[in-house]
Protein backbone atom coordinates (compact mmCIF):
# COMPACT_ATOMS: atom_id res chain seq x y z
CA UNK A 1 0.00 0.00 0.00
CA UNK A 2 1.17 3.53 -0.74
CA UNK A 3 2.27 5.71 2.18
CA UNK A 4 1.81 9.48 2.06
CA UNK A 5 5.22 11.18 1.89
CA UNK A 6 4.49 13.31 4.95
CA UNK A 7 4.74 10.11 7.01
CA UNK A 8 8.50 9.86 6.64
CA UNK A 9 9.21 12.81 8.92
CA UNK A 10 7.84 10.54 11.65
CA UNK A 11 8.91 7.13 10.36
CA UNK A 12 12.60 7.88 9.87
CA UNK A 13 13.24 9.11 13.47
CA UNK A 14 11.17 6.22 14.85
CA UNK A 15 13.14 3.69 12.82
CA UNK A 16 16.45 5.17 13.93
CA UNK A 17 15.28 5.20 17.54
CA UNK A 18 14.09 1.61 17.24
CA UNK A 19 17.50 0.46 16.06
CA UNK A 20 19.13 2.36 18.91
CA UNK A 21 16.87 0.70 21.50
CA UNK A 22 17.56 -2.76 20.07
CA UNK A 23 21.33 -2.24 20.15
CA UNK A 24 21.20 -1.23 23.82
CA UNK A 25 18.85 -4.06 24.72
CA UNK A 26 15.89 -1.87 25.63
CA UNK A 27 13.49 -4.44 24.22
CA UNK A 28 10.30 -3.10 25.79
CA UNK A 29 10.93 0.39 24.42
CA UNK A 30 11.94 -1.09 21.06
CA UNK A 31 8.69 -3.06 20.93
CA UNK A 32 6.68 0.06 21.76
CA UNK A 33 8.55 1.98 19.04
CA UNK A 34 7.79 -0.79 16.57
CA UNK A 35 4.10 -0.40 17.39
CA UNK A 36 4.33 3.34 16.74
CA UNK A 37 5.98 2.68 13.37
CA UNK A 38 3.14 0.39 12.37
CA UNK A 39 0.54 2.90 13.53
CA UNK A 40 2.15 5.81 11.64
CA UNK A 41 2.43 3.72 8.46
CA UNK A 42 -1.23 2.74 8.83
CA UNK A 43 -2.38 6.29 9.55
CA UNK A 44 -0.58 7.71 6.51
CA UNK A 45 -1.75 4.99 4.12
CA UNK A 46 -2.69 6.37 0.72
CA UNK A 47 -4.67 3.85 -1.35
CA UNK A 48 -5.13 4.28 -5.08
CA UNK A 49 -8.70 5.20 -6.01
CA UNK A 50 -10.59 5.54 -9.28
CA UNK A 51 -13.27 8.24 -9.29
CA UNK A 52 -16.62 7.37 -10.92
CA UNK A 53 -17.12 8.85 -14.38
CA UNK A 54 -19.69 11.54 -15.02
CA UNK A 55 -19.20 15.31 -14.94
CA UNK A 56 -22.35 15.69 -12.85
CA UNK A 57 -21.08 13.40 -10.05
CA UNK A 58 -19.42 15.03 -7.04
CA UNK A 59 -17.35 12.65 -4.93
CA UNK A 60 -16.29 12.81 -1.32
CA UNK A 61 -13.07 14.75 -0.71
CA UNK A 62 -12.21 12.57 2.30
CA UNK A 63 -12.73 9.25 4.06
CA UNK A 64 -14.92 9.31 7.14
CA UNK A 65 -18.53 9.67 8.24
CA UNK A 66 -21.02 12.33 7.18
CA UNK A 67 -21.55 14.45 10.28
CA UNK A 68 -23.81 17.22 8.99
CA UNK A 69 -25.62 18.35 5.85
CA UNK A 70 -26.40 22.07 5.76
CA UNK A 71 -28.61 23.00 2.81
CA UNK A 72 -28.62 26.72 3.67
CA UNK A 73 -24.91 27.25 4.23
CA UNK A 74 -23.56 30.78 3.90
CA UNK A 75 -20.06 32.13 4.38
CA UNK A 76 -17.77 34.86 3.12
CA UNK A 77 -16.75 32.62 0.23
CA UNK A 78 -20.34 31.61 -0.55
CA UNK A 79 -22.49 34.64 0.39
CA UNK A 80 -25.39 33.63 -1.84
CA UNK A 81 -25.85 30.27 -0.16
CA UNK A 82 -24.64 26.73 -0.83
CA UNK A 83 -24.91 23.16 0.42
CA UNK A 84 -22.24 22.06 2.90
CA UNK A 85 -21.57 18.39 3.63
CA UNK A 86 -19.34 17.92 6.68
CA UNK A 87 -17.26 14.75 7.01
CA UNK A 88 -15.69 13.68 10.29
CA UNK A 89 -12.39 11.80 10.03
CA UNK A 90 -11.48 9.59 12.95
CA UNK A 91 -7.91 8.64 13.70
CA UNK A 92 -8.52 5.35 11.85
CA UNK A 93 -9.58 6.89 8.51
CA UNK A 94 -7.38 7.61 5.51
CA UNK A 95 -6.41 11.26 5.93
CA UNK A 96 -5.51 12.18 2.34
CA UNK A 97 -7.89 14.69 0.74
CA UNK A 98 -8.93 14.52 -2.91
CA UNK A 99 -10.64 16.89 -5.31
CA UNK A 100 -14.41 16.22 -5.38
CA UNK A 101 -14.74 17.33 -9.01
CA UNK A 102 -12.54 18.50 -11.85
CA UNK A 103 -11.81 22.21 -11.86
CA UNK A 104 -9.31 25.04 -11.56
CA UNK A 105 -8.19 26.39 -8.20
CA UNK A 106 -9.42 29.98 -7.86
CA UNK A 107 -8.64 30.53 -4.19
CA UNK A 108 -6.67 29.17 -1.27
CA UNK A 109 -7.50 30.75 2.08
CA UNK A 110 -5.97 29.99 5.47
CA UNK A 111 -7.62 30.97 8.74
CA UNK A 112 -5.81 30.51 12.03
CA UNK A 113 -8.46 29.66 14.58
CA UNK A 114 -9.27 27.42 17.51
CA UNK A 115 -8.80 23.68 17.97
CA UNK A 116 -12.26 22.50 18.96
CA UNK A 117 -13.04 18.79 18.71
CA UNK A 118 -13.69 17.98 15.04
CA UNK A 119 -17.15 16.53 15.75
CA UNK A 120 -18.26 19.88 17.17
CA UNK A 121 -20.17 21.63 14.37
CA UNK A 122 -18.72 25.00 15.48
CA UNK A 123 -15.36 23.69 14.23
CA UNK A 124 -16.48 24.42 10.65
CA UNK A 125 -16.43 28.13 11.47
CA UNK A 126 -14.09 28.57 14.44
CA UNK A 127 -11.20 26.12 13.96
CA UNK A 128 -7.94 26.52 12.12
CA UNK A 129 -8.68 25.73 8.49
CA UNK A 130 -7.71 25.98 4.85
CA UNK A 131 -10.36 26.57 2.19
CA UNK A 132 -9.71 25.70 -1.45
CA UNK A 133 -12.22 26.98 -4.03
CA UNK A 134 -12.59 25.50 -7.48
CA UNK A 135 -14.08 26.88 -10.68
CA UNK A 136 -15.93 23.89 -12.14
CA UNK A 137 -18.51 23.15 -14.81
CA UNK A 138 -21.23 23.18 -12.15
CA UNK A 139 -20.09 26.44 -10.54
CA UNK A 140 -18.00 27.23 -7.48
CA UNK A 141 -17.06 24.27 -5.30
CA UNK A 142 -15.16 24.53 -2.03
CA UNK A 143 -13.23 22.06 0.10
CA UNK A 144 -12.40 23.11 3.64
CA UNK A 145 -9.70 21.24 5.60
CA UNK A 146 -10.37 21.77 9.30
CA UNK A 147 -7.98 21.03 12.15
CA UNK A 148 -9.35 19.28 15.22
CA UNK A 149 -8.51 18.90 18.88
CA UNK A 150 -5.57 16.60 18.07
CA UNK A 151 -5.08 17.38 14.38
CA UNK A 152 -2.96 20.51 14.28
CA UNK A 153 -1.24 20.18 10.96
CA UNK A 154 -3.02 20.94 7.69
CA UNK A 155 -1.14 20.17 4.48
CA UNK A 156 -2.54 21.74 1.31
CA UNK A 157 -0.48 21.22 -1.85
CA UNK A 158 -2.32 23.32 -4.41
CA UNK A 159 -1.78 26.76 -5.89
CA UNK A 160 -4.18 29.24 -7.45
CA UNK A 161 -4.48 28.51 -11.15
CA UNK A 162 -3.72 24.82 -10.77
CA UNK A 163 -5.98 22.31 -12.50
CA UNK A 164 -7.28 19.38 -10.44
CA UNK A 165 -8.94 16.27 -11.80
CA UNK A 166 -11.75 14.57 -9.90
CA UNK A 167 -10.26 12.29 -7.29
CA UNK A 168 -6.78 13.86 -7.50
CA UNK A 169 -4.90 14.11 -4.21
CA UNK A 170 -4.23 17.62 -2.94
CA UNK A 171 -3.47 17.45 0.79
CA UNK A 172 -4.00 15.85 4.17
CA UNK A 173 -4.70 16.59 7.83
CA UNK A 174 -2.87 14.77 10.58
CA UNK A 175 -4.51 12.75 13.35
CA UNK A 176 -8.28 13.25 13.35
CA UNK A 177 -10.06 16.11 11.64
CA UNK A 178 -13.02 17.39 9.62
CA UNK A 179 -13.50 18.21 5.94
CA UNK A 180 -16.35 20.32 4.55
CA UNK A 181 -17.51 20.00 0.97
CA UNK A 182 -19.32 23.12 -0.26
CA UNK A 183 -21.36 22.73 -3.44
CA UNK A 184 -23.92 24.85 -5.32
CA UNK A 185 -27.53 24.81 -4.24
CA UNK A 186 -29.64 22.72 -6.57
CA UNK A 187 -27.30 19.74 -6.39
CA UNK A 188 -29.03 16.53 -5.37
CA UNK A 189 -27.38 15.24 -2.19
CA UNK A 190 -26.82 11.48 -2.42
CA UNK A 191 -25.80 10.80 1.17
CA UNK A 192 -27.21 11.18 4.67
CA UNK A 193 -25.81 11.86 8.13
CA UNK A 194 -24.02 8.80 9.44
CA UNK A 195 -23.02 7.42 6.03
CA UNK A 196 -19.46 6.14 5.69
CA UNK A 197 -17.72 7.66 2.69
CA UNK A 198 -14.45 7.17 0.84
CA UNK A 199 -12.46 10.03 -0.62
CA UNK A 200 -12.36 10.15 -4.39
CA UNK A 201 -14.81 7.26 -4.64
CA UNK A 202 -18.16 7.79 -2.86
CA UNK A 203 -20.69 9.97 -4.69
CA UNK A 204 -21.81 12.76 -2.34
CA UNK A 205 -24.06 14.66 -4.71
CA UNK A 206 -25.23 14.93 -8.29
CA UNK A 207 -25.41 18.25 -10.11
CA UNK A 208 -28.32 19.04 -12.45
CA UNK A 209 -27.24 18.35 -16.03
CA UNK A 210 -28.45 21.77 -17.11
CA UNK A 211 -25.79 23.40 -14.92
CA UNK A 212 -22.95 21.76 -16.86
CA UNK A 213 -21.27 24.31 -19.07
Amino acid sequence: MNIERDAFRFLIPLMIGGQFFIVFGWNTVALFTGGLILFVAYFFRDPDRSAPEGEELIVSPADGAVAKIDTSYKSQSHPDGAVCVSIFLSIFNVHVQRSPISGTVTGKFYNKGKFLAAWNHKASYDNEQTLVTLDTKIGKVGVKQIAGLIARRIVCRVDVGQRLDKGERFGLIRFGSRVDLIIPQGCEVACKVGDKVRGGRTVIAKAPTETLS
